[in-house]
């Protein structure tokens, strides 16, 4: 048998074996007693990956407000009265500037973020040079631009982008309570050429939205069930924005957002899991109980793409007092 066909066979095998979790068995994580839940994704976490290191990202908007979807929780919808004002995509010049600043204060990868539902080719070759200039820095390069049409992931991959965020938000059962202008299956289309053209996939979810614990664990289940499970998967803990639909959601109980994090970090165990959005409203002791539930990667600086985020030098006192270095 040819080298290549025993390659072929070998990752039919591979992909036969991985598992595939049911919504009943992450619901049953979800279930279990909270120390116990820890503990047993802490044994998960420490069989991949180095337990006291936190890798760090930073977001940067490069183009906001104006957004033609009707996401419930977005401010940057233009369908909703909110502060957020539209924005112009930003020059080069000013995203090398703020990569550079990333990189000086720490940051391993440099994200950026665009209001789109997707890109039209010409912004897509400014956001390409952007690609290819953050990755002269010698950071990790991500961008999240919307629902990709054809042949756009090709050309993000030759421009050298190693990550592409897009988000399923949340469940396929949850989601036209929360977004009407696109589908759940126009996500995994997009997933799916990212992974094609050989780009690593950023993919996680928001909670707080309003959904069910079975809603949360079928997003779970989702992710880690695809081809291929996504090598970063963002948790974000919905952060109300007036204006926006969501705006009157309770907050959810901080320990159903650490067991998320844990059912995550089981259920993909390879995969960097980071805290993302709702971070500034959590204690430095809840973000500690998330590190040890498997969240090993967080968004550093003092802004996401609209909200707030704890300032650096806060997070560099956490980590001092946690013993836990940046990677």
């Amino acid at each position: 048998m040819q080298a290549s066909s025993i390659a072929a066979v070998s990752s039919i095998s591979q992909a036969a074996a991985a598992p595939r979790w049911t919504v009943a068995e992450v619901l049953a994580l979800y279930e279990m007693p909270l120390m116990d839940l820890i503990w047993r994704a802490q044994g998960v976490h420490r069989e991949h990956f180095d337990p006291n290191a936190i890798q760090r990202s930073t977001l940067l908007s490069v183009k906001t407000g104006g957004c033609s979807e009707d996401c419930s929780y977005c401010s940057q919808s233009a369908r909703y009265d909110t502060e957020t004002q539209r924005e112009r995509l930003m020059p080069l010049d000013e995203v090398i500037a703020a990569a550079k600043v990333a990189k000086e204060k720490g940051a391993s990868r440099f994200c950026m973020g665009a209001a789109w539902k997707g890109p039209k080719d010409n912004d897509l070759d400014r956001v390409l040079d952007m690609v290819r200039e953050v990755k002269a820095l010698g950071m990790q390069t991500c961008v999240t631009l919307g629902m990709l049409g054809a042949g756009q992931a090709e050309k993000l991959k030759e421009a050298g982008l190693d990550y592409y965020n897009h988000n399923l938000d949340t469940d396929k059962e949850f989601y036209g309570q929360v977004i009407k202008t696109h589908t759940h299956d126009d996500r995994l289309d997009t997933l799916d050429q990212v992974r094609e053209a050989g780009i690593n996939v950023c993919s996680g979810g928001i909670i707080g939205m309003g959904e069910s614990r079975k809603n949360r664990a079928g997003l779970i289940v989702q992710l880690a069930n695809l081809p291929k499970p996504p090598e970063s998967v963002p948790i974000n803990n919905l952060v109300p924005i007036p204006g926006t639909p969501m705006a009157a959601n309770e907050r959810l109980d901080p320990f159903e957002f650490v067991r998320t994090i844990a059912a995550a970090r089981i259920t993909m165990p390879r995969s960097w899991v980071r805290l993302s959005a709702g971070r500034q409203e959590m204690s430095d002791e809840l973000q500690a109980l998330c590190f040890l539930a498997g969240a090993n990667s967080m968004f550093y600086g003092d802004r996401l793409l609209t909200t707030g985020n704890p300032d650096v030098d806060r997070d560099d006192q956490l980590f001092a007092r946690l013993g836990v270095k940046p990677i």
